[in-house]
């Protein structure tokens, strides 16, 4: 069934911070690129960060200094730890895993083969 559920997603004021969460429902995700993507209303799904199967990492521009993406491959769950929140971060979180990759952190969207639900992140002035 589901394969990736994230946690963590809710109301939070300008400036403060939230640590969502990644769980991966088998073990093999381990070796899996792991990337979060968000989608706010009437926009695009884009992407906000990713980290390889040696944690290697990347970020979007938007998010550089405030956001960090970390991974515990030990509970099987990646995090995206969001700090000093702007209310244009309000969008739905969404974690992806690219089973083809295990050391490049693609940034497109395409590349990615498994999808959580979704976590919804509003973030108020």
């Amino acid at each position: 069934q589901v394969d990736l559920v994230e946690s963590g997603g809710g109301l939070v004021q300008a400036g403060g911070s939230l640590r969502l969460s990644c769980a991966a429902s088998r073990r093999t995700f381990s070796n899996y690129v792991m990337g979060w993507f968000r989608q706010a209303p009437g926009e695009e799904r884009v992407f906000v960060a990713a980290i390889c199967s040696i944690d290697n990492i990347d970020y979007a521009d938007s998010v550089k200094g405030r956001f960090t993406i970390s991974r515990d491959h030990a509970k099987n769950t990646v995090y995206l730890q969001m700090n000093n929140l702007k209310p244009e971060d309000t969008a739905v979180y969404y974690c992806a895993a690219d089973s083809g990759n295990y050391y490049y952190n693609s940034k497109s969207r395409e590349e990615y083969d498994h999808w959580g639900q979704g976590t919804q992140v509003t973030v108020s002035s």
